[in-house]
Parts: structure tokens; C-alpha cells; sequence
């Protein structure tokens, strides 16, 4: 057979007349073309199944590696570093490693801007002070009356604390915070009113327990278990002026609201709600957290977030005469005793072992 000759060429002449020249030679044999043997039914259905189950799983890393990279990004786009006005309470031989799963702490700054028309620099409108310790798997929030008439740090006066943000942004709002407490911040947090509104909103809502009935905005709130939407949520920590307790009432519901997003979030198990909920931080929030930070603390700290315990500093308040500020206006002055207070409670919860 030819070296250009197929079989089908073979099984054509076998069905012709030979010609003349080959008359003398012997007859052509048939060439058989074997067949493949057909794969089992079994066979077949395995590997489809390899097949789909490799595209799921190409696909899941594909979606994984999406999320690991639009959460790197959103992370990078809200980090802001800050220039301190003053050393760090914290020793230097004393500093964080949050791979160590050192307890830390970090400044919560609730900024009036961003919603409702405000579009300045704003005030912190909310101060607290939050200590994570992973020993203890705790995490204390403790709020600071923002009408503390205080040293603001860098800025050469006293004022009202909440005051410092808007002379000098976080800088000098840790700076203040620090020298009032005398402990050390190791980072901050800042959110605006459009930021908690989204927020509150990409997760679904939250419960709280509401302590009294009040109206605010037309919005009604009922005594007992209440549930926020995004704008609901704003509204219901704004009040002070019909709560008995005043300022240090709205900062109760102010505490009641960060516990609640935080068990929220850490209780979502739906991974579509991660865009919504990046978006909601990505333009009204800032922080000096790093990437690598915030990984750690979600693999090392998350046990810390499982207990939430609220603190209040008290600090008496009224019209100025005169002799502290402005005359008529508003300013709070805590005791000796309640600064020594809250300075050993945040110390304690930043040394404690166990």
C-alpha cells in the first residue's frame, strides 16, 4: 500500500477490478480498522462530574479572589495615616502586635457631616473609646461626653472636646483624647452620618433595645425591642432633648447601635452582601488601620467581639458664667475622680491577661 494510501483507499480497490498490472501479483488484503472500545456509562459520568466540580471550584476562587481583592481595595481607599501632635502614651517597648494578639485600642469618631445637607469639616458628634482584648475576649466601648470643656492639643486653647475634630481632624482629636484619659490610642476609626445610614442599611438593619417612647423627625420609637433601618438608626441616636438622662442618654443609644452592627456583621453568612456593605464605608470612612491590620484582627480578635461591655464617663454640666470658655454656653466638667476612673478601666482592659 502507498505511503499516501488510507484505509478507505484499501476498501475502494478491493471492491474494483485489479488492473492489468497487477494480474501477476497476489490479491490485496482487507485492512481492518479496529474500533474504540466505548468508555462505561460510569466512566463517563465521573469525569462530567471532575468537570463541574473543577469549574465550581476555578469559579468559587475566581469569586474569592474578587472579594479578597475589592475588600483589600476598599481597605486601602479608607486608610488614612495621621501625623501625631504628641509622642504616644503608649512606651515604646510596649507596642502593639496585633499578630501577637495584643489588646489595643482604637478611637471611635462619629463626624456630623455627610448627611442632612452638612458637607464642612464637621465635630465629632460621637466619642468613644473602644479596648479589644483578645485574653479576655472582650470589648469594652466607652463613651466621652463630647461637651468636655478639655485642652485641645495643637491648637493652643480649651474648648469643648468634641471641638479638636474640627480645629485639626483626627490628629487632634487623639492628641485631646489622650491628654484628657492619660492612656495610650493606638488607632482611630471615623465615620459620618452617611456612612452609619448606609451602613445600618447594607446589613439588613438592626435590633436594639429601646429604654423609652420618643418622637423625633416624625419618627416614633416604642419602649422595648425596636428595629432600625439605615435613616431609623440616625434619627434614633440624635435625641438627648426628651431622654431624662440628656447627652449621656444619647450616647447609651449610641453604644446600642455600634454593639448591634458589630454582632450583625459578624453574623452575616451571605457573601453577596459584602459589595453593598464596602460601598457604605468605602467614601464616608477613614481609619489609620492597615490592611494587614484588619486581617489580623478578623483571624485573631474575633473572639473579642463575642463579649461587649458599655462604659459611660459622667461629667456634671451647665451654662458657663464666665470663668471656663464662653459665657452661656454648654460645657461638662468631669471630676478628678471620674478621669482617674475611666483611666484605670481603659488601662486595665489594655494589660489584662485573662
Amino acid at each position: 500500500m502507498a505511503d499516501n494510501q488510507s484505509p478507505l483507499d484499501n476498501q475502494k480497490n478491493d471492491q474494483t477490478e485489479p488492473s492489468k498490472e497487477n494480474n501477476s501479483q497476489a490479491p490485496l488484503q482487507r485492512v481492518r480498522v479496529k474500533k474504540k472500545k466505548k468508555k462505561s456509562v460510569g466512566k463517563r459520568v465521573l469525569l462530567i462530574i471532575l468537570g463541574i466540580l473543577a469549574v465550581i471550584i476555578i469559579a468559587g476562587a475566581a469569586v474569592f479572589a474578587k472579594m479578597y481583592f475589592d475588600v483589600k481595595g476598599a481597605v486601602n481607599e479608607v486608610h488614612e495615616t495621621v501625623e501625631r501632635i504628641e509622642p504616644t502614651k503608649r512606651p515604646t517597648e510596649e507596642t502593639v502586635t496585633m499578630e501577637q494578639q495584643d489588646p489595643f485600642s482604637v478611637l471611635l469618631l462619629g463626624i456630623d457631616t455627610g448627611e442632612l445637607g452638612r458637607t464642612e469639616q464637621g465635630r465629632s458628634d460621637t466619642i468613644m473609646v473602644a479596648t479589644i482584648n483578645p485574653n479576655t475576649k472582650k470589648t469594652t466601648l466607652t463613651s466621652i461626653p463630647r461637651d468636655i470643656y478639655t485642652e485641645i492639643v495643637g491648637y493652643g486653647t480649651s474648648d469643648k472636646l468634641n471641638h479638636a475634630y474640627a480645629f485639626g481632624g483626627a490628629a487632634m482629636s487623639i492628641a485631646s483624647v489622650e491628654n484628657l484619659l492619660d492612656v495610650p490610642l493606638d488607632h482611630y476609626v471615623q465615620i459620618n452620618m452617611k456612612g452609619l445610614e448606609d451602613l445600618v442599611d447594607a446589613i439588613g438593619g438592626i435590633e436594639v433595645q429601646n429604654p423609652l417612647d420618643f418622637t423625633i423627625t416624625g419618627v416614633t420609637f416604642t419602649k422595648g425591642p425596636v428595629y432600625l433601618s439605615g435613616e431609623t438608626a440616625l434619627a434614633y441616636i440624635r435625641m438627648r432633648y426628651d431622654d431624662p438622662n440628656g447627652d449621656f442618654g444619647r450616647q447609651g443609644r449610641q453604644r446600642d447601635v455600634i454593639e448591634a452592627i458589630v454582632k450583625k456583621t459578624l453574623s452575616l453568612n451571605n457573601v453577596t452582601q459584602y459589595q453593598t456593605i464596602l460601598s457604605a464605608i468605602s467614601n464616608n470612612m477613614k481609619t489609620d488601620l492597615t490592611w494587614d491590620q484588619m486581617k489580623d484582627v478578623a483571624l485573631n480578635y474575633r473572639d473579642a467581639f463575642g463579649t461587649i461591655t458599655s462604659e459611660q464617663m459622667t461629667a456634671p454640666g451647665g451654662l458657663s458664667d464666665g470663668s471656663i470658655g464662653e459665657t452661656g454656653i454648654y460645657y461638662q466638667q468631669p471630676t478628678t475622680e471620674e478621669i482617674t476612673r475611666i483611666h484605670n478601666l481603659i488601662s486595665t482592659e489594655l494589660t489584662q491577661v485573662q
